[in-house]
């Protein structure tokens, strides 16, 4: 029976050095020493949550958007300037270490796809960083809808000519990936819970969404898939 291992991209396999490149890019024009890091690096992660709730628009005005939002919260000027330095610097983000050949293993005996928040011509590099082919890139882009919708996940499914129980989904997304898969009857779902074991805010996931295994990479997928 034909089967496909769907991944959330940003964070699962792409190491999605976000935070760290907002902060870079913000030092070099203003005094960070007072900012409560944590706390500013939270609100623009829920901004951006809040902002996939919303209309769709493209990621490369999204991002921009609740960084904005999130530079006001706590007081920092916003450039337009900043905005287009964090967009530029997203492509250039590599695989986590262990992915490339976590996929080569998984190719062995499935097709692989993305399913990811983000655009077409962003994400394109992000890719070949991997030095992998996947069978399918299906972005928000081209659902114009952002996951958590189920629209991006039906999108998804139909552009790939598959039945949901065909399906595994992997992701590190808890909010963005995990809960709205419960209830879409896919094969299988596997979260990726790299930032579990440090004590992280947002990484505890909640028993209320099984059934669902848990890794903390990627380097136990092909085992636990049977390549």
């Amino acid at each position: 029976m034909r089967q496909i291992v769907t991944f959330d991209a940003y964070g699962t396999l792409v190491d999605f050095q976000l935070g760290p490149t907002t902060l870079k890019v913000l030092a070099d024009r203003l005094d960070l020493d007072r900012l409560n890091v944590d706390e500013f690096l939270d609100d623009f992660r829920i901004m951006r949550f809040h902002a996939v709730l919303e209309a769709y628009r493209p990621f490369r005005e999204l991002l921009p958007a609740s960084l904005e939002i999130a530079m006001r919260l706590h007081g920092l000027e916003y450039r337009q300037s900043d905005g287009e330095a964090l967009v530029a610097a997203v492509p250039t983000f590599g695989p986590h270490p262990e992915v490339p050949a976590a996929l080569r293993a998984l190719k062995s005996r499935y097709e692989i796809a993305i399913i990811s928040n983000t655009d077409d011509d962003l994400i394109a590099q992000n890719l070949a960083n991997m030095g992998v082919e996947f069978d399918h890139v299906i972005t928000a882009q081209q659902a114009k809808a952002y996951k958590p919708s189920r629209q991006t996940f039906e999108y998804a499914f139909q552009t790939m000519d598959i039945d949901p129980a065909q399906v595994i989904h992997v992701a590190q997304g808890w909010e963005y990936d995990l809960i709205p898969t419960r209830d879409l009857g896919l094969a299988r779902r596997v979260w990726i819970n790299r930032y579990g074991h440090n004590g992280s805010i947002g990484a505890r996931g909640s028993g209320d969404y099984q059934p669902f295994d848990e890794l903390p990479d990627l380097s136990g997928l092909p085992a636990l898939l049977g390549c």
